[in-house]
């Protein structure tokens, strides 16, 4: 069997701040097959986009003690000199992140910004590339938009450029960020659209991170549900969808609006707000939170355990019964 593209092992992210150690992404593990396209799901605060940036140690993961393995291409990114691991951002890992105004220089026109990303080619080849790169993220007038400032662009103009600043080498892995938080709804899927659209032409990966876990469905084909630096729940995305396992799965679930919802009934939200990661709970991490939870649930941490279909959970209440 071909080993996955992307293999992160036990992962932790520890920072220390004023002699203060925290602990915002817990012994993550997760793997993402080459071509596949994977989500990466939860509330803000709970160490989706830390994970992210571990996988290359992009900043402020450079500052921290990262622990564990991430097998980018059989080789693992934490050890790497930093001269090999300049090779793998871009190159092997690229990535989009949701406010592509502040990725973005505000005094440099698109093509040179792109231009910077194919440092082996000619001027007059890297200028051609450019609008090449812009013709295939779909923007009506490729050739003015190359010339154009990022401010006298739209917010989806604006990420299609980064979608193509991404593109400029090719590849294997797109770590999408949040991509479309900052656009509306039209453009949200217009944008998913053409991520979709370009990791089937190009045969590249996908890790798309949300907060929306409705966004994943249908375009996804496995997803890992974080919560307080854990991954909570994890399994094929039609799985966890239609039979969620972890009770933050569920509240995740039915926040999502429904079309076929009563007009005037009020939207679901989950109570309380993630903790910080310098006041972990001693048990589950979800447990304030939870209205199942018991005594067990708030003093002891639960294993994530395997389920039946390759399915992961990290609840008590989802653990197998003992033989």
């Amino acid at each position: 069997m071909p080993h996955p593209l992307l293999q992160v092992d036990q992962l932790s992210v520890t920072f220390r701040r004023d002699g203060v150690l925290t602990v915002p992404v817990r012994d993550v593990s997760l793997t993402v097959k080459a071509g596949e396209r994977v989500a990466m799901v939860g509330e803000s605060g709970c160490g989706k986009s830390l994970t992210a940036l571990s996988l290359t140690r992009l900043p402020p993961t450079d500052r921290a003690r990262l622990q564990g393995r991430v097998l980018f291409d059989g080789t693992d990114t934490l050890t790497l000199p930093s001269d090999a691991l300049t090779r793998v951002r871009g190159r092997g890992i690229a990535y989009v992140f949701q406010d592509p105004s502040a990725s973005l220089n505000p005094v440099m026109r698109v093509q040179d910004q792109i231009a910077e990303c194919l440092p082996a080619l000619s001027r007059t080849a890297r200028r051609a590339a450019c609008v090449e790169l812009l013709t295939r993220t779909g923007l009506p007038d490729p050739a003015r938009a190359a010339r154009a400032f990022p401010c006298e662009l739209s917010g989806g103009q604006q990420q299609r450029v980064m979608l193509a600043m991404a593109l400029a080498a090719r590849p294997k892995l797109l770590v999408a960020d949040e991509p479309t938080t900052a656009l509306d709804v039209t453009t949200q899927r217009q944008v998913l659209d053409l991520i979709d659209a370009l990791a089937d032409a190009d045969g590249m990966a996908v890790l798309l991170i949300t907060h929306n876990l409705g966004l994943v469905a249908g375009r996804m084909a496995r997803v890992y549900v974080m919560y307080a630096g854990h991954v909570v729940e994890s399994g094929a995305v039609t799985d966890v969808l239609s039979a969620p396992r972890h009770p933050y799965t569920r509240g995740l679930l039915a926040a999502v609006p429904m079309l076929d919802a009563p007009r005037h009934a009020p939207l679901q939200d989950i109570p309380g707000t993630v903790p910080s990661p310098d006041a972990w709970p001693a048990g589950c991490a979800f447990a304030p939170r939870c209205a199942l939870a018991d005594a067990r649930c708030h003093a002891e941490q639960p294993p994530e355990a395997d389920l039946a279909d390759s399915r992961r959970s990290r609840c008590w209440r989802t653990q197998p019964c003992p033989s």
